[in-house]
């Protein structure tokens, strides 16, 4: 196999864990393997997997809904659009794999390689199995899983074609340097962190997370008694000046420096976010995103990693429960350094050499 054919996305958590393993890949065999990508012709794919060095191409790309919507009329010819696309450009660029990693977009070119004879295989990030997932899973020949319990969604004989892995996370989450974080973070923000103060990262999301960074900043007098403050807020540009508090809007290259360098993390619970933590050992507070627009998801992420330990699981809290169950937290002697062994007892599990070793 030269080439191989990378396709999903919608969101960073349907693209950044593929390029995991297009530069674990990239790493192993150097230039032996050429790599495309097909994605959405909208939004942030394209940018995001140009800037990684791989040729992208961009489809139509229709939403899949399980409600009736007359949204659904019109993206049915969407996706009929795409898969003609996509079945071109196949056809054209002759990969040995095309591997999907979900959302909307990854329907066409999966249906489209089937009827090429192209193998196919996908990966599921989260707990429970989306639609596209499940729509592309009668046409892979592989179907990797985060979680072993998510084979549950699928068929007996769908299930015989499921293995776990866990999530494909960048080596540099493995390999990050502490003192680089600080370092990062100290010239950023034009403070110098005491040494007595841990790190405390919140990640609003690459999109933003209006609900956290309201809840931490409605906290702010009171988290900044036990923390130095680093909130990635995510699309929000509004700016905080407080001592031990930096506010940024998204931090690129230098997260893995600055996850090592935080001894807790509150966030929502996309696959990215506590997949990336577990890889680096950092203990976490998730506030998962729930209620309507959203299949429950993050819910089921977070829960997964509360009951092994790793994490605290707060469901639209309150400023004055969000404050209590971190100073229960702080006050437990001992109970941070107990749930960063068991995120990093989960983040042990390495997907990309795991998928690697069969698909290169």
């Amino acid at each position: 196999m030269n080439k191989i054919c990378w396709t999903g996305g919608g969101t960073g958590g349907h693209i950044y864990p593929a390029l995991a393993l297009v530069f674990a890949l990239q790493e192993r065999q150097g230039e032996k393997i050429e790599h495309f990508w097909i994605g959405q012709n909208r939004g942030m794919d394209r940018a995001i997997v140009e800037a990684a060095g791989i040729r992208f191409y961009g489809i139509s790309a229709g939403k899949l809904r399980r409600s009736f919507s007359i949204k659904n009329i019109i993206d049915c010819f969407k996706v009929i659009a795409g898969f003609f696309a996509a079945r071109r450009i196949l056809k054209y660029e002759k990969p040995g794999l095309l591997f999907s990693k979900g959302g909307f977009v990854s329907v066409p070119p999966v249906f489209a390689a089937a009827t090429l004879g192209i193998p196919v295989h996908t990966h599921e990030s989260d707990f429970s199995a989306g639609l596209a997932t499940k729509l592309n899973s009668f046409f892979a020949s592989r179907i990797w899983l985060a979680y072993s319990e998510t084979a549950l969604c699928f068929s007996s004989k769908i299930r015989e074609k499921c293995r776990e892995c866990g999530n494909p996370v960048r080596a540099a989450f493995r390999s990050a340097s502490a003192e680089k974080g600080r370092a990062f973070i100290e010239q950023q923000s034009a403070q110098k962190i005491p040494h007595q103060k841990k790190i405390l990262l919140v990640l609003g999301g690459s999109q933003g997370a209006r609900e956290v960074n309201l809840l931490v900043r409605e906290s702010l007098n009171f988290l900044t008694r036990h923390f130095f403050i680093v909130h990635q807020t995510g699309i929000e540009e509004s700016r905080e000046n407080a001592e031990f508090y930096f506010d940024i809007p998204y931090i690129k290259d230098e997260m893995p420096d600055v996850l090592a360098s935080a001894a807790l993390v509150i966030g929502r619970s996309g696959a990215g976010t506590v997949w990336e933590s577990a890889a680096a050992g950092i203990p976490m507070v998730l506030i998962p995103l729930a209620g309507s627009g959203t299949r429950g998801d993050q819910i089921e992420n977070a829960r997964y990693f509360e009951r092994h330990g790793a994490a605290l699981v707060l469901i639209h809290p309150e400023r004055a429960e969000f404050e209590t169950a971190l100073e229960m937290l702080i006050n437990d002697e001992g109970r941070l350094d107990k749930m960063a062994a068991a995120a990093k007892k989960l983040g042990a599990f390495d997907a990309t050499k795991i998928i690697l070793e069969e698909i290169s």
